[in-house]
This record gives C-alpha cells, structure tokens and sequence, in this order.
C-alpha cells in the first residue's frame, strides 16, 4: 500500500509541479517570440531538474522507504542540471 501511496505522490508532484513550471516557462517563451515548434525542450529540461530533485531530496521523504534508496551522485547530478539548463535555454538560441 506504501508503494501505491508513493506512486500516486511522485505522479501528482511530476504533473502539478511540471505543470506549472511549464506554463510560467511557456509564458517566457511566448513573450520573447519563440515558436511553439521549440517549446518543447523546455519540458524535457523541467523534467530532468524535477528527476533530479525527486532522485536527491523528495524519495526519502515519502511513504516507501526502500532498501535501494539513494542519491544520485555529484557527477551525475551535475551532468543532469546542466543538460536540463541547456534544454530550457536551447529555444532561446533557436530563434
């Protein structure tokens, strides 16, 4: 019953939270002219950073608490929130 707890918890923060930061993002991007046809990488890096913030802070405070359980490291970490950066700013440089 925990893990349906947990599921139903990382859907509703991945749906509400990205979708309200891909609305204030696609705001953004409208104001500043950049076609609908480019928006789209800027959900794929929301949701790297929201993978990344579940992955280090969110799992260990949920309802499962699993034996596998653990943070991804620095390096990936990294590698991750830059892409996601390059993602939410790649559709500025496209237009």
């Amino acid at each position: 019953m925990r893990l349906v707890l947990d599921l139903i918890r990382i859907i509703v923060i991945f749906t509400l939270v990205g979708g309200i930061a891909w609305y204030i993002l696609g705001q953004v991007y409208t104001n500043n002219g950049i076609e609908q046809k480019d928006q789209w990488y800027g959900i794929v890096g929301i949701y790297i950073l929201l993978f990344v913030y579940y992955r280090n802070r969110l799992q260990f405070t949920g309802w499962y608490k699993g034996k596998r359980s653990k943070k991804l490291s620095k390096a990936s970490t990294w590698y991750l929130i830059i892409i996601a950066v390059l993602c939410i700013g790649a559709p500025f440089l496209f237009s």
